[in-house]
């Protein structure tokens, strides 16, 4: 039995276990590895409502039917299968049968896909189909996520991420021209200067001293290496910070200010946009055992 398939029967006996009044719905949040977040959510029902990540979103259906809107069409996934999500695609999640649903994702920064593949300079691969039937790449993924209660080690995680990124090449659409590396670096430079900025305003004429050109190629550059948009990078990254907060107790008001937003409001737009839900719903689901 490949290691998929044990990950699949022993999760589907512990949503057996977990079901109580409230349908035994969480989501298990597993420690970070480098900054690859690893997950399992169980849901009956509606999941998440539309939303969208800056990060890739790959994951395995273990159990039951995966549904979700994803570019304008329906879809399902059903056990084994994988699941393969572009930044900033919009996309829900709902359980496709009254027996409920178990999945294992990943989220993956689009940096780490391309250095994975060992050419950074080609474009993101863009897999249209999201639900794909590789069991190269389920095997890949399985490795990671057999095991939530440890983190992988760096051999173990550098291999899972190599075949990875083969997987989404090898899934992908034809891909545009490279990316020239003055302008990676560029981006990548703005990128750092964000991620030291989560607290403070920042201009479009900070980013452009910054990258050493004008908001527009910026703008392109930024989109192509990094899936998203520069504002749309930087309120993600508040976001996980946020997150950090209510992981270690944090009040919704001082997550948010910790993290940059003006206000609870404001925060909790944000958060119900990207992750699909209101952040005290996640509090409640993700503090579940």
């Amino acid at each position: 039995m490949e290691r998929s398939e044990q990950l699949t029967a022993a999760s589907g006996t512990g949503l057996e276990r977990s079901c109580g009044p409230d349908g035994g719905d969480r989501i298990r949040l597993a420690a970070a590895s480098r900054g690859i977040e690893r997950i399992e959510a169980r849901f009956h029902g509606n999941g998440f409502s539309p939303h969208r990540h800056d990060t890739y979103a790959i994951g395995i259906t273990v159990s039951g039917v995966q549904t979700f809107k994803y570019r304008g069409a329906s879809r399902f996934s059903l056990p084994g299968k994988v699941i393969v999500l572009h930044p900033d695609e919009v996309h829900d999640g709902a359980a496709g049968t009254e027996d409920g649903l178990v999945y294992r994702m990943i989220y993956l920064a689009p940096e780490l896909v391309s250095d994975a593949g060992g050419d950074p300079a080609q474009p993101l691969p863009f897999v249209s189909g999201p639900v794909v039937g590789d069991a190269a790449l389920r095997q890949a993924l399985a490795d990671i996520l057999d095991d939530l209660a440890r983190e992988p080690d760096d051999l173990l995680l550098d291999d899972a991420l190599s075949r990875i990124a083969a997987g989404l090449r090898r899934n992908a659409d034809a891909t545009p021209s490279r990316t020239g590396a003055a302008a990676r670096d560029a981006v990548l430079a703005c990128k750092d200067y964000l991620d030291a900025r989560l607290g403070d305003p920042v201009s479009s004429a900070e980013l452009e001293l910054v990258g050493g050109m004008d908001r527009y190629q910026l703008a392109r550059h930024f989109r192509r290496v990094l899936g998203t948009s520069p504002h749309r990078y930087l309120v993600m990254r508040r976001l996980d910070r946020a997150r950090r907060e209510l992981q270690a107790g944090a009040g919704l008001a001082d997550a948010a200010v910790a993290a940059g937003f003006s206000d609870q409001a404001h925060f909790t737009r944000h958060f119900r946009k990207t992750y699909g839900m209101t952040p005290g719903r996640w509090v409640a689901l993700s503090r579940r055992t």
